[in-house]
């Protein structure tokens, strides 16, 4: 069984073959590069901007590409089909659509220009030593002082940590308020007294930079804080689905490539005399597998539909992330096993997807925070 995919309309379709396209040119020869830099060059930024594979929902006045979240969701499949790996969507479709929907027309104007064109990178700042996922918990402030806001603290596992130009911080400006004392602002990286630590060293999605960030009395302006000052925890809690559901979209897509590639591996490989598809037990894994394939892509792409229509809950996003990556996982760990030794081997997509994908039950808020978000309804 196949499933007929009907989510997509033709102009997705005609996106889909534009971002194959690029990807194969510009990115699938450079991937081996960009694993040993630990970072992606600025150039193929700039290319993907003037291609218009950057923010593809954002409005064409701002130089977005004026569609939706299916145009997004194709980039996101693409990449997991090519092997690719590269944060267009972080920057694309978690932190742009936080200026888009809550900055002011000047604020829009000023930067989603530059931010469309691959010009600045964005990367968002969260997650902080010892904190995790607790954003209640954050204790990176942010102190009004005349026209300025004065920042001081540290981020940890940011991505595109190194390569940013402007990252999202989320700060206290009421420590003594909890959830409700938490805005976003936005922080140049060339302003004074801001610091990128050390490149950390990942167990895998090694071309992806990720770093430490420190603050020391660092100061912007007073127009660069997003939305209202102590809602940015509301505004996160709303903007975080779409994260979320994302690394659902690159799962479904991951484990149709996965498969693809370890039928034609156990049908070539040869073994006491015929080869490793003549198993019982090859055969009844991948079934295992194909089936939970299908079942992943009729939920992703049901959830996806939803959430271009607007109407996909953050539960639901939590329900998504949670079965897609348990999914994923289990089935990478199978078919890891039917390549035997070469399974082990980083030359092999199975093992390289074995070390990047681990992390996704972890990133976007691990899987026992997506659990708790369900259980709030039951």
């Amino acid at each position: 069984m196949e499933v007929v995919r009907s989510v997509y309309r033709e102009d997705h379709e005609q996106f889909r073959t534009t971002v194959r396209r690029f990807l194969e040119r510009e990115c699938v020869p450079r991937q081996e590069q960009w694993l040993a830099d630990g970072i992606v060059d600025r150039e193929t930024w700039l290319k993907a901007g003037r291609e218009g594979l950057l923010c593809t929902a954002l409005p064409t006045e701002y130089g977005g590409g004026g569609g939706d979240f299916g145009h997004a969701a194709i980039i996101a499949e693409e990449m997991a089909y090519a092997g690719v790996s590269v944060s267009f969507g972080l920057h694309s479709d978690i932190v742009a659509p936080y200026i888009a929907r809550l900055g002011t027309e000047e604020q829009k104007q000023r930067w989603l220009p530059d931010i469309c064109a691959g010009k600045t990178i964005l990367a968002v700042a969260i997650t902080e030593p010892g904190g995790g996922s607790d954003v209640k918990a954050c204790r990176t402030t942010a102190v009004r002082d005349g026209d300025e806001w004065v920042i001081n603290g540290s981020k940890t596992f940011i991505s595109n940590g190194f390569c940013s130009d402007m990252v999202m911080v989320v700060c206290k400006t009421d420590p003594a308020a909890g959830a409700r004392g938490v805005s976003l602002i936005l922080v140049e990286t060339n302003r004074e007294g801001f610091r990128r630590g050390r490149k950390l060293h990942k167990v895998g999605m090694h071309s992806q930079d990720t770093a430490e960030l420190f603050f020391d009395n660092v100061r912007v302006p007073a127009g660069n804080l997003l939305g209202e000052v102590n809602k940015g925890f509301g505004y996160l809690m709303h903007d975080l689905a779409q994260e979320r559901f994302i690394i659902a979209v690159t799962a479904a897509a991951k484990i149709e490539r996965l498969l693809e590639q370890t039928i034609e591996y156990v049908k070539d490989r040869k073994a006491f005399g015929g080869t490793v598809w003549d198993f019982q037990n090859t055969k009844f894994k991948l079934a295992d597998v194909k089936a939970n394939a299908v079942a992943l892509r009729t939920m992703v792409d049901y959830y996806l539909g939803e959430h271009m229509r607007r109407r996909l809950s953050g539960e639901e996003a939590a329900i998504a992330k949670l079965h897609a990556t348990e999914v994923q996982w289990k089935c990478i760990d199978d078919m890891v096993q039917l390549h035997g030794g070469y399974g082990y081997m980083l030359e092999y997509p199975i093992a390289r997807a074995f070390v990047d994908m681990r992390v996704a039950r972890v990133y976007g808020g691990s899987n026992e925070v997506m659990r708790d978000i369900i259980t709030r309804k039951m």
